[in-house]
């Protein structure tokens, strides 16, 4: 690129690519503004396309590797922009997104891409719990690209997208079938959405930005949504339940190919958004699903989203393969950060909530049961082999001894859930003095 064109000249030489497109679909009206457009290497054509604008009505910062340009290599003046993105965003209090389409490090530069990449890691580190990052694959994102889309908040991954850290098929077993696919990458917990294309992608995007907020100091909600008046009965579970107490269309599931026992989802309850947790499949809680909660709800603390919980389980997973893998460590992560979580916690037992598998949940501030509900320190079963008798289950003896605030009808849950988000929207609490809590891990 010679740096004696004219401004028309220099603007022709930057190609129309897949990266500019998805950010014209990302952005509200196709628009954004981008930054350092001729910041380059040896004057050429950047790899990476930075800059921002607004995603329904949200000031949002991007990067998009553009793997027309050398597959989408990453050189240092690439990293320099996509570093610079986040310097911003942690001065503007905005999201950051990026596009990850690359096949790694430029070769040609050696330890300085290395030295790059370290620098962008710590910016993203800096940031994480100030603002909202959420990771776009839609290529490959290889090495430290994979590291750094992992450190976002949320990473959303195309169906013929590849993440992995080393190369499936330079590895000793290579040959394992999936290894590095979107589809692994979701059963491992890696991926947090699963979309059929590039575009579904860009749009799973677009709609998160509507429910998270722009910083850890703004309120998150959108008006973009419908208040619901579909009916609530008690057979209503998991996914269909929380679509019924959120606003239509709002519901935005994560993890759920990771941890099958346990349901995960960001919606808007009333124009606040709100994180909802289900445990009521019928199934009990494995490792993966107490990981897969917990790491949700440190996301919604962080950023002071309300968590809804809704319980109805026969407890963690009891078996000798769960305790040698260390599933209780996992299970104590649970218990940790929802004890810690100082967000608004409100709990709905809608079915069964038995010994730790109770506990581990029992930090909310507001606590409802079904009249249907059996909350006891064992199962009936349990009750019956280690004390003889029968255990006093139903949710009014809990109630009695204050372990719930009350017992609802199930038709009476939207208006009650609503009530309580409500009454704790500012909800205040002073933690003791320490850097943070030491997480089970």
């Amino acid at each position: 690129m010679a740096f004696s064109k004219t401004l028309a000249e220099m603007e022709q030489s930057v190609p129309e690519s897949d990266a500019r497109k998805r950010l014209e679909a990302f952005f509200d009206g196709g628009e954004f503004t981008e930054l350092d457009k001729f910041l380059s290497a040896e004057g050429e054509v950047s790899s990476v396309v930075t800059g921002f604008g607004d995603v329904d009505g949200t000031s949002v910062y991007v990067f998009a590797q553009d793997s027309s340009v050398k597959g989408g290599a990453v050189n240092k003046s690439a990293a320099r922009k996509i570093a610079k993105i986040y310097e911003l965003a942690a001065k503007s209090g905005a999201p950051v997104v990026g596009f990850y389409d690359s096949k790694g490090g430029d070769i040609n530069e050696g330890m300085a891409v290395l030295s790059a990449y370290g620098d962008i890691m710590k910016a993203s580190a800096e940031i994480s719990g100030v603002v909202p990052q959420i990771a776009v694959i839609t290529g490959v994102c290889a090495g430290c690209a994979a590291m750094l889309a992992e450190m976002a908040d949320v990473t959303i991954m195309s169906e013929d997208a590849e993440l992995f850290l080393t190369s499936p098929f330079n590895t000793p077993d290579g040959k394992i079938e999936g290894a590095g696919k979107a589809a692994s990458a979701a059963k491992s917990g890696v991926a947090d959405i699963v979309a059929k294309n590039a575009d579904e992608a860009v749009a799973a995007a677009k709609k998160l930005i509507s429910v998270l907020p722009e910083n850890n100091m703004a309120l998150a909600g959108s008006t973009g949504f419908e208040e619901n008046d579909a009916p609530v009965n008690a057979s209503l579970k998991g996914e269909k339940l929380v679509e019924a107490l959120a606003d239509k269309g709002s519901v935005i599931e994560l993890g759920a190919g990771f941890g099958s026992a346990a349901y995960t989802a960001l919606a808007s309850v009333r124009f606040g958004s709100v994180a909802f947790v289900a445990t009521d499949k019928a199934e009990k809680l494995t490792a993966d699903d107490a990981a897969k909660i917990a790491r949700f709800v440190q996301l919604a603390d962080v950023f002071s989203i309300p968590v809804v919980t809704v319980i109805s389980t026969d407890g963690f997973e009891g078996s000798s393969a769960a305790e040698l893998s260390g599933s209780v460590r996992e299970c104590a992560k649970l218990a940790q950060v929802y004890a810690t979580a100082t967000t608004a916690k409100v709990n709905l037992i809608t079915g069964n909530a038995f010994g730790a598998a109770y506990a581990a949940f029992d930090a909310a501030d507001i606590s409802y049961a079904w009249e249907n509900a059996k909350i006891a320190p064992m199962s009936p079963e349990a009750g019956k082999v280690f004390m003889g008798e029968e255990l006093v289950v139903n949710p009014f003896a809990a109630a009695s001894e204050g372990m719930v605030d009350g017992v609802i009808a199930a038709e009476d849950t939207r208006e009650a859930i609503a009530s309580a988000l409500w009454i704790c929207q500012n909800k205040r609490v002073a933690s003791p003095a320490r850097k943070r809590p030491n997480i089970a891990f």
